[in-house]
């Protein structure tokens, strides 16, 4: 069999099984909201349905505060390979956020030794993640899942600035979405290497789903360079959805033990096995 029918045979199968984990996001946006102290708010959503109660008990929850640390040398079996493409997307309100879809995936990522296929990306203002102690302007994670059904997402960070690239592409079609005019519009064909911020140094860590039913065992991987975002663009990301979710982003939650590792990829071993780095491990 050729090296190519494989591949398409593997993607197929692959995408027969993609919506066992995903569809578990909530689409229904009347079902929770990031009101605080609201009966549907943050703190109670593992109260509202029995299949949400790890948003409660769950002991190793997203999103979480990521303080500096020294970097370490990223093994190869743990480094992301990156095998994007362009394809066919979606744009959709949910109410809670605004979700971009790849119709028949956006390529793959490979994670000691898994592959993960590009799903769907979307957008929390203000930043789930925190690092060095402050939330920031954007935060987008781009959702990928294999075969057997695991999750790993990459989330990317904003600051207030010159506009970003990949939203502008999409910008026409965000406009439609926020005036109310439509939920869900095609976004005709998008590469996610649009997003222009795969980077050598990321965070590594053990967390969950940042809405219900906040299932764990995803793997998260934060990249630490910093994108920009105008703020129209976050207005207009904002506008989309209900205003209970304007900002949907979710408290952060206790770290519990779990280690969070930084790679950077510019790491080199000396010859007495000393690790070095080009510049200081902080934010």
């Amino acid at each position: 069999m050729k090296k190519s029918t494989v591949l398409k045979f593997f993607l197929v199968l692959l995408l027969s099984h993609a919506t066992s984990i995903i569809a578990q996001e909530v689409e229904d946006e009347s079902e929770f909201n990031y009101i605080p102290g609201d009966k549907r708010g943050p703190e109670n959503w593992g109260n509202i349905k029995e299949e949400w109660a790890k948003c409660n008990t769950g002991k190793k929850q997203s999103p979480i505060f990521i303080y500096p640390q020294l970097p370490e040398r990223i093994p190869e079996s743990e480094r992301i390979l990156r095998f994007y493409q362009p394809g066919r997307t979606t744009l959709k309100n949910r109410g809670h956020d605004v979700k971009l879809d790849w119709t028949n995936g956006g390529g793959r990522i490979r994670i000691n030794g898994t592959d993960y296929i590009l799903q769907q990306c979307h957008w929390h203002s203000p930043s789930e993640h925190a690092i060095n102690g402050r939330r920031y302007a954007l935060e987008a994670h781009f959702v990928h899942q294999s075969l057997d059904n695991k999750i790993a997402v990459i989330g990317f960070l904003y600051d207030f600035g010159n506009p970003d690239p990949f939203l502008s592409s999409i910008e026409e079609e965000l406009s439609l979405i926020s005036d109310n005019s439509l939920d869900e519009i095609m976004a005709g064909t998008v590469h996610p290497s649009e997003v222009q911020m795969e980077g050598s140094s990321y965070y590594r860590y053990m967390g969950s789903l940042t809405t219900p039913p906040c299932d764990e065992g995803i793997i998260w991987t934060i990249e630490t360079k910093l994108g920009t975002v105008s703020k129209d663009q976050v207005k207009l990301l904002r506008d989309a959805v209900n205003d209970n979710a304007r900002e949907n982003a979710r408290p952060l939650q206790p770290l519990n033990g779990r280690r969070v590792r930084l790679f950077d990829a510019r790491l080199r071993v000396d010859d007495n096995k000393t690790l070095r780095t080009p510049y200081a491990a902080s934010m």
